[in-house]
Order: C-alpha cells, then structure tokens, then sequence
C-alpha cells in the first residue's frame, strides 16, 4: 500500500476535512480526493462519508486511522529528525496568549534550554485563541495554550491550568466605593465608574459581572488597551476598575497598589489547555516540553 495515500488519509481522517487536509499537505483539493478514491479503491471499502461539512469517517476508516497513524507518525519523526541524537537540538516552536505565555509558560520551558542536555530551543508567537490555533492546524506551531478547545480529530487539548479573575482598582477609587452597598446590591455599587479592559466589548468584565453579580457591566471602557500587563498599569495609575488574573495582578495586591473591592466565596476561573495536532506526542521535543509544562502547571494553582 502507498505511503503517501495513507498520510493523505491520516490528515484527511485528523482534519475532517478534504480542503484543511489538501491545505496542511500542500496539494490541491482534487489531487487529496482522487487520492482517496484510489485508496478506497485498493482496499475495495467507502473511507468517508462525504457531507455538506467535511467528511466522517466510516468504520473501517477509523480502524485505519487508528492502526496507521502511530506508524506514520513514527515515520515523520525519523525523517524530521534523523537518527542521531540531534533530535534533543529541535527547535520547539510555541503560541499562546501573550501574557500568560510570558509569565507562565516561558519561564518554565527556559530551563529546557539550558546546557543540562536538554538542548531545546524555543520560537514563539502570540496570538488569540482562534489565530494558535489555526497556526497550530496549519502546521506553523508545534505546541499551543489556549482557552478555547479544539473541535475535530486534527487537534488534542489536555487541560493544562484554571486561571482565577479578580476584581482589583487604585486604593483612591476603591475609598469611593461602598462596600456594604456592594455586599447588599452587587454591580449597583459599582456604577459609574470608570473601567479598564483589553476590548471594547469588556470581555473580562463581563465574564466577572455574569459570574459574580449575575449582571452585565452598566458602564463602558475608559481606557481599552490590548494587553492584560497595560491594563494592570492603567489600573495600578489610577484609570479605574479591572478585571485581571490573580498570577498577574497578585504582587501588586501585595505592595497595596491595587486593591480588591470585592472577594466572591467563588471566584470566575477561566481554563488554559495545552493543544497539539494528534499523534505529534510522539516527537520527543514536543513530548517533553508538553510533559514540563503540565509539571510546571501544578504549582500554579
């Protein structure tokens, strides 16, 4: 059987898709079905069932894949690698949120590449959740961090770290506030006054408002700056209310730079998960640094 209808195959069955398959191998869409049909015409069985939205495996494709797919991906590595121990040298290449990235990830993945043999060497891109992982799918990254989960067989998500939000402004508008009326009535106390987010939508913000006071904000952006370490600033100089990270915002709580009007018995968390294209996990300098960041993430809860 020819390798390259199977890797065609693999990618389609990862993909669910001929046009994100016929994308990731670099062949046109007729060139990934014609490639298809000749295999489904070897093994004399339908692969697919061909839909408005993509392709579904059949049965006897999923025991394909599931067959094939370690091989293959053992292949790839070998040929990307070669055999010597110049494979511990591979550049990682790595994407998610800017913040979280910096301030979490990078400097648990540096002491990969030190001179302990670990030999990693690291490129990283920022991104939304959206844009890691399209480069993710697309081949451009070997490993993501994102809040939002990946659909299909293309991707794997494992749960890597729940961040807790909080509440935080300068010590001169939190005197303004009223705590008891904020006990008592929630966002009503809060009205008014000015905020501090990374979009005009207040995604922050909201999230907390819903979660905490079952409301929406009533008041809109004064300051909108697309990076969580700006707004914390903002907060810190005293452009208004926040919503941010505990990781993030925690050492200026402790120096009484920020203050935290309000601590809800249950804080809103937001979940990171750490997301490769399936069957990667068997590159060692993905496994590995997938394997640290996963140790590292313990102890930041």
């Amino acid at each position: 059987m020819d390798l390259a209808l199977l890797r065609t195959f693999v990618t389609v069955h990862r993909a669910g898709s001929f046009t994100r398959a016929a994308s990731l191998l670099g062949l046109s869409q007729s060139a990934v079905t014609s490639q298809i049909r000749t295999l489904e015409r070897q093994l004399g069985r339908p692969l697919f069932l061909r839909q408005a939205r993509g392709v579904t495996p059949t049965t006897i494709g999923d025991e394909l894949a599931h067959k094939a797919a370690p091989h293959l991906d053992a292949l790839v590595e070998i040929t990307e690698t070669g055999l010597d121990d110049e494979s511990s040298l591979r550049s990682l290449h790595l994407a998610g949120p800017p913040e979280f990235t910096a301030e979490r990830a990078l400097p648990a993945l540096t002491e990969l590449t030190g001179d302990d043999g670990q030999g990693l060497t690291l490129r990283v891109s920022f991104g939304t959740a959206e844009e890691v992982l399209e480069g993710l799918s697309a081949g451009h990254h070997d490993l993501a961090i994102s809040t939002a989960r990946p659909r299909g067989a293309l991707l794997t998500a494992t749960p890597l770290c729940d961040e807790e939000h909080v509440l935080i402004a300068a010590p001169q508008w939190v005197e303004r506030i009223d705590t008891g009326k904020l006990r008592r009535k929630g966002a009503a106390a809060l009205e008014n006054l000015p905020v501090v987010e990374v979009h005009e939508s207040l995604p922050l913000v909201s999230r907390y408002w819903a979660s905490v006071f079952d409301s929406r904000p009533a008041a809109s952006g004064t300051v909108i700056v697309p990076d969580l370490r700006a707004v914390l600033a903002c907060a810190v100089a005293g452009a208004g209310l926040a919503v941010l990270p505990r990781y993030l915002c925690e050492p200026a709580l402790e120096r009484g730079d920020v203050v935290a009007p309000h601590e809800p018995a249950v804080p809103p968390l937001r979940t990171y998960v750490l997301v490769v294209r399936t069957g990667t996990l068997a590159m060692p300098h993905v496994a590995r640094a997938h394997e640290w960041l996963l140790g590292a993430a313990a102890g930041w809860c």
